[in-house]
């Protein structure tokens, strides 16, 4: 073998094994959704796609309210079939009677959304717009608030509820660098790693916000003996069936022993109160829940493992798919499969 040509194959595998970092890094990397978040006191993270072929046929056409029907009419979007990525950072804010409540959202959605209609329904509902990098921000008001929007890429749009237009630049901002695989807030290089590898949906920092009732969450009903500060990572993937993962960060170990026995004395409680319910989707699915719920402490981490029905992700996705809107009332993050989960029916 001649000298040029040993230097042609050792060109050719120091690219191929280039290629292959770059393609391990890539799959170790958030989502580009995720990435493109400004900073915020937590994340929730769906990629629809797995889940709406898990649902498959076992969800009905949802009713769509007017005002969603126009919008859809308008612009040729319809978030149920066209949205593929949710990505939503919560941001706290400093007055909880103000007119975001506890909780701003911005958002990256991803999807078969942006287009020149679009362009147009924004351009007829704006009450101003800026020009920030090259991109249209538009404003939209809603209930008190101002709802920025903009278009971030062929298949982006970016939503920000905040009182400022801070959040929304920085995505702006982000999606110049998105094809860095780390980048991203510091929530989200301190803690995906945590996240289990293949998960469809995930939430990770304080991400207990939208549930805070009085300092206490809530969670079918039911007060969870965390607090409402606490750091926690969220996840659900498929492992032959779904899995819901929940774990919490304590601030010592000895905190974390006390939640967990609270916890397990909890599920236990909840199991013997689900028992004489009446048989209907909703308490049947808790009721598999509580089942199969179990909780383990680790050092300061406590852990809560269980099988989520497929009938909650069946419910979950109807109520959630009847004329929900990004880009209009965002005084809760309804986006398709983001919902309100209520309590037993007795």
């Amino acid at each position: 073998m001649n000298r040029r040509t040993r230097r042609t194959l050792l060109i050719v595998a120091a690219v191929v094994v280039l290629l292959a970092v770059a393609v391990f890094l890539r799959s170790k990397a958030p989502p580009e959704a995720a990435r493109l978040l400004p900073e915020s006191d937590g994340i929730l993270y769906i990629d629809l796609k797995p889940i709406r072929t898990f649902l498959g046929k076992d969800l009905k056409p949802p009713q769509r309210v007017p005002d969603y029907q126009q919008f859809v009419d308008a612009t040729g979007i319809d978030w149920e079939r066209d949205l593929d990525q949710v990505a939503i950072a919560l941001h706290r804010m400093p007055d909880p009677n103000g007119p975001n409540g506890q909780v701003a959202y911005s958002m990256v959605l991803v999807g078969k959304l942006t287009g020149s209609r679009l362009n147009g329904w924004l351009e007829s509902h704006a009450a101003g717009r800026e020009i920030y990098a090259g991109h249209t921000i538009y404003d939209i008001p809603s209930d008190g608030r101002t709802v920025r929007v903009t278009q971030i890429g062929y298949d982006m749009i970016a939503v920000s509820n905040t009182p400022t237009p801070e959040q929304i630049h920085s995505i702006v901002d982000r999606h110049r660098t998105a094809a860095l695989p780390f980048a991203g807030s510091s929530l989200l290089a301190q803690h995906y790693r945590d996240v289990p590898l293949l998960s469809l949906a995930w939430g990770m920092g304080q991400i207990g916000l939208p549930f805070n009732e009085s300092g206490t969450i809530k969670l079918f009903g039911l007060s969870l003996p965390i607090d409402a500060d606490s750091t926690i990572i969220a996840s659900l993937r498929w492992t032959g069936s779904l899995r819901l993962r929940v774990e919490e960060i304590a601030a010592t170990e000895e905190q974390a022993q006390t939640q967990a026995a609270a916890l397990a004395t909890l599920v236990t409680l909840a199991r013997g109160f689900t028992l004489p319910l009446a048989s209907n989707p909703a308490n049947n699915s808790l009721r598999e829940l509580l089942k199969t719920a179990e909780v383990n402490q680790k050092q300061e981490r406590v852990v809560v493992t269980t099988a989520l029905p497929s009938s909650f992700l069946i419910e979950l996705g109807q109520e959630s798919g009847e004329g929900a809107n990004p880009v209009g009332d965002q005084n809760q993050p309804s986006t398709p499969a983001t919902g309100t989960v209520a309590g037993p029916s007795k």
